[in-house]
């Protein structure tokens, strides 16, 4: 349609997640997990982020740049109904949209200036993977986008289920201390596929740099092994 401006990407965080595998499903859920806003050049202005520090949350408007397609389903299988049941993309949270936007509430823990790259924000429960861009910030506004009589339909149904984990103390000590909580909060939300139930497959997943590998059985997440990747992921700092 004519007249519309194209997006701009006014940002990318940086996160411990290098690939998709292992990302909390919704933003929030790992309060503890920290990630960084840094801006892109044209956009490193402390101006337009006057006011900014008075709000504890905010809202990141991102892309899903590993989804874009060049066409679209009107249905998706959500992992929250197990990966085997319909239901149409605009009642999901899917990545596979006509529009591949995401929305995501995070904690605003600070704002610091940077001498190279500017104002850098610092958040907390991002559901984002390393590198994603930002099309857009706004305030979170307790007063109009909390609902507490809001029904959160078909998503409800798993909402308080965790999984235990189990991290043997040797394998604790090879996470650094500023992640490890983190880390198990990540795992505790279970980062397999919700129709993979086979007890003896091993999973891993890349954070912070690290390589975990794990199992899951019987409503338990056993973590087997901790080790450093070697290049394939990077520690991101501050998450």
């Amino acid at each position: 349609m004519n007249g519309i401006p194209a997006m701009k990407i006014i940002a990318r965080i940086r996160s411990g997640f290098p690939e998709k595998f292992g990302i909390p499903r919704q933003s929030g859920l790992v309060e503890g997990l920290r990630a960084e806003i840094l801006f892109e050049p044209e956009y490193r202005s402390p101006e337009a982020l006057r006011g900014l520090e008075g709000f504890s949350h905010i809202w990141l408007v991102w892309l899903f740049s590993e989804a874009v397609r060049e066409d679209w389903s009107p249905t998706v299988r959500p992992p929250r109904l197990g990966g085997n049941q319909r239901v149409g993309v605009f009642a999901t949270r899917s990545p596979f949209r006509p529009n591949p936007i995401g929305l995501s509430a995070v904690r605003l823990s600070g704002i610091r200036q940077d001498e190279r790259l500017g104002p850098v924000l610092e958040v907390e429960g991002a559901d984002l993977m390393d590198g994603t861009p930002i099309l857009d910030i706004k305030p979170y506004l307790p007063f109009a986008d909390s609902i507490p009589q809001a029904v959160g339909g078909f998503a409800e149904q798993k909402r308080d289920m965790q999984l235990e984990v189990e991290c043997p103390a040797e394998l604790l000590e090879g996470i650094p201390p500023e992640y490890r909580a983190a880390l198990l909060g990540v795992l505790a939300q279970d980062p397999r596929p919700s129709y993979h139930v086979d007890p003896s497959r091993i999973y891993g997943m890349t954070f912070v740099g690290l390589e975990i590998k794990f199992r899951v059985a019987g409503g338990v997440l056993t973590v087997l092994q901790v080790e450093r990747c070697n290049g394939a992921g990077k520690a991101a700092k501050g998450g």
